[in-house]
């Protein structure tokens, strides 16, 4: 069959089962745009290029599908980059498909001049993904882009980008076949499984840490079974934030950046570590002692020993691996007592945020008992994100979504926009005055698409864990008070409700409580300053000993 390049691309995106793609349009990509027409998949028209990437970021986030952005030639392709940095660092399965130049007025090793025109724009995209390439005929477009989104979401999940000169779009072609990737996790080492369960089996305090990739791999009942039986308290990281209930009789409170949550760790005597590498913001820049043992879960050897070097690596997806090592496993005793130290540690957590920042323990209660069931909290690279990230007890999987992975400001506006074509009931976002203003075009988005999305701005008046930073040393205030808009007027203006309340008391909670219920899109200004919480790195107790 002969089509154009344009709707063979449309072709494999509805073969894929895409639903949803985020984009801007431009001169080289409009075909793109007409084939889409018709075909069911949503297409969200954003304001900025990077808000595309994060919104495809949040959306595989929420969901654990593929995440589409569709930008255009050059600036427009590298506006993203921020955002595909992001995702990369947390493991998110997006694909980035971006026009360049019209591969009929390139001249090799000379940039011409051609409208957006850079050397080499897939080059561009290699250091924040798992591959970057540029298709070389029309009829390859299908065959690389449907190569490209399996392995975007093939573990490691990660972005994947795919340049598509322009002309390409309008040629007629036919559609070339390429072979599909065809690369197994190895068999996993019964052998390595039967061991590590004997270690696990007969040690005095275990610990179960579980990172990104854990729920990545749904594995949450698997490491919740394994944990009751051996009686281990589970410690999940940012990105493992709801892979366990809150009310998992194995659950730590979360982070392990409190004391007594720490201690958690200092005591074991063998740590199974399942997909993570063990960062630095989680360990505290590895202040954490390597524990006398350590046992790694990991599709990628490599990875799970590049910050502690693991006594034995069991080597595949997380789920089956730890379903290996929950079979023929018996249960140990002391589940009623460690169930009941939990219960103490999240008391003494709580009571210790209420002395600290009396405000933030009121935030964290008002989303707890404000949000509907099936909400999504994002929280962004602000004070309160911090706190939500630290503390917010999350109900399930895919619920709260924060950019611990490379730490991109601005993150959390944008990427609610994506969770909420996810299907959650409400979108939550957290974002601080700052960080709001990098996407604030996109209110025009959020208003013409209707999305369910209730935004939160904590209005500090500038950047207020600059601001800490600075106090702190002692330092006079420089760059970080800002001059802020009227955010209410502004959200306004976008055709959107909004409302402002002073700190997070009654006000708040009543104001929340209604915004989150509505059926139409909205934002509510709180002005407050918050400290800083204990998982901010100024404040890492085992830097500061």
């Amino acid at each position: 069959m002969i089509r154009s390049g344009a709707q063979y691309l449309v072709d494999v995106l509805s073969e894929l089962g895409v639903d949803v793609v985020f984009g801007l349009p431009g001169v080289h990509n409009l075909p793109v745009w007409e084939a889409l027409a018709g075909t069911g998949i949503r297409v969200i028209g954003v304001r900025h290029e990077q808000t595309a990437g994060y919104a495809a970021d949040g959306y595989a986030r929420a969901t654990g599908k593929l995440g589409v952005a569709l930008v255009t030639t050059g600036p427009g392709a590298a506006n993203t980059l921020a955002a595909v940095g992001e995702a990369r660092a947390s493991g998110s399965p997006v694909l980035v498909i971006a026009t360049d130049i019209p591969a009929q007025l390139r001249r090799p090793g000379t940039v011409r001049g051609v409208l957006h025109e850079t050397s080499d724009q897939a080059a561009m995209f290699a250091p924040v993904t798992k591959a970057a390439s540029t298709v070389a005929r029309p009829e390859d477009i299908a065959p690389i882009v449907a190569r490209a989104a399996s392995l975007a979401v093939r573990a490691q999940s990660g972005p994947v980008y795919v340049g598509i000169p322009t002309d390409f779009l309008r040629a007629e072609t036919h559609r070339a076949t390429v072979p599909e990737i065809t690369e197994p996790l190895p068999a996993l080492n019964l052998e390595d499984i039967g061991f590590a369960r004997q270690l696990l089996a007969t040690a005095a305090r275990p610990v179960i840490w579980a990172g990104g990739g854990a729920l990545r791999a749904d594995s949450g009942a698997e490491i919740g079974e394994l944990a009751q039986r051996l009686a281990a308290p589970v410690i999940t990281t940012f990105a493992a934030r709801g892979l366990l209930p809150p009310g998992h009789p194995c659950l730590a409170p979360n982070p392990v950046h409190a004391p007594e949550v720490g201690a958690l760790w200092d005591e074991a005597d063998v740590v199974l570590g399942v997909g993570t590498d063990f960062d630095g913001l989680m360990t505290q820049n590895w202040l954490m002692p390597k524990p006398p043992k350590l046992i790694a879960v990991n599709v990628d050897p490599k990875d799970a020993a590049k910050n502690y070097v693991p006594d034995l690596t069991l080597v595949g997806d997380a789920r089956d691996v730890v379903g290996q090592l929950v079979t023929g496993l018996a249960p140990r005793p002391g589940l009623p007592e460690l169930t009941n130290r939990m219960r103490r540690l999240e008391e003494t957590v709580r009571r210790s945020i209420r002395a600290d920042e009396p405000q933030a323990a009121d935030f964290l209660a008002t989303l707890e008992e404000t949000l509907p069931g099936g909400a999504v909290v994002v929280a962004d690279m602000c004070v309160a994100g911090y706190w939500a990230g630290g503390y917010h007890r999350v109900a399930a999987p895919r619920r709260f979504a924060y950019p611990m992975g490379w730490g991109t400001l601005g993150f959390g506006f944008p990427a609610s926009l994506g969770a909420a074509l996810s299907g959650a009931s409400r979108v939550v976002c957290v974002s601080g005055d700052g960080g709001f203003l990098y996407g604030v075009g996109d209110l025009a988005t959020l208003a013409q698409e209707a999305l369910p999305v209730t935004v939160i701005i904590v209005n500090d008046g500038g950047y207020g864990m600059l601001r800490f930073d600075q106090d702190r040393e002692g330092l006079p205030q420089r760059g970080v008070n800002l001059h802020t808009p009227n955010f209410v007027g502004l959200a306004k203006s976008f055709g959107l409700h909004s409302d402002e309340v002073k700190g997070f008391g009654r006000a708040f909670r009543r104001r929340l409580g209604e915004f989150v219920r509505a059926e139409e899109p909205n934002v509510l200004v709180v002005h407050a300053a918050l400290k800083p919480p204990r998982n901010t790195s100024p404040r890492w107790y085992r830097a500061n000993r």
